[in-house]
């Protein structure tokens, strides 16, 4: 099955995208993550990619849409693939169902993982990580329960940054919801739940 995921940042879309990946195979496809690899490989799109990055402009749309096509062509992402962080805007949602033919692949479902903003204030505020291993906490956790290291709190969860992010993704994202409902594509579950509970009705709404 090949899935595009959505959902505000905070959403738990991830932990969703992981859990799928560990039971069923599926390649999981994050932009960022396909720009550091292609940076660090130093692939002509990589290249191209940097000198966009040092300067703190986003990469273009076609950039982008390069290094996935790449990614889909690989023998893993035969199988089965999530997109997770892409398309972030309609425009990157149609360059990706131009791409998909030539590749031989569609788009099977978008999962939207649903959660009311101020649940996902609430919950990125109260995040924290662990400095020494990456390990991701509350601020219940005075310090690692993994290796005992410092907690503390990323930037970019703090409220009032949570705030901007969430304005960024109503204003790009969302305009996403009715063009794949217009497809028929748009499968949404309520993400305000306990994970297991959530990843239940992910399955049973993908018919897994």
């Amino acid at each position: 099955m090949n899935i595009v995921l959505l959902g505000a940042p905070g959403a738990g879309k991830g932990t969703q995208a992981q859990r799928l990946v560990e039971e069923f195979g599926y390649a999981h496809i994050s932009t960022g993550d396909l720009l550091r690899a292609a940076v660090a490989a130093q692939t002509p799109l990589g290249v191209e990619a940097k000198g966009y990055m040092d300067k703190g402009a986003l990469v273009p749309d076609e950039l982008v849409i390069g290094l996935v096509k790449e990614r889909l062509a690989e023998p893993d992402a035969k199988e089965g693939f999530i997109l997770d962080g892409f398309p972030r805007n309609l425009d990157q949602a149609r360059a990706l169902d131009a791409a998909l033919p030539e590749l031989g692949v569609k788009i099977d479902a978008a999962l939207l993982v649903e959660v009311a903003p101020d649940v996902i204030v609430e919950r990125l505020s109260s995040r924290r990580v662990c400095r020494t291993c990456g390990y991701t906490g509350t601020a219940a956790d005075a310090v690692c329960p993994k290796d005992g290291g410092e907690m503390y709190q990323r930037d970019d969860d703090r409220p009032e940054t949570i705030k901007n992010r969430l304005d960024v993704y109503r204003a790009e994202t969302e305009p996403l919801l009715g063009y794949y409902a217009d497809e028929d594509l748009l499968v949404t579950v309520d993400g305000d739940r306990p994970v297991d509970e959530v990843y239940a009705e992910v399955k049973e709404r993908l018919g897994l």
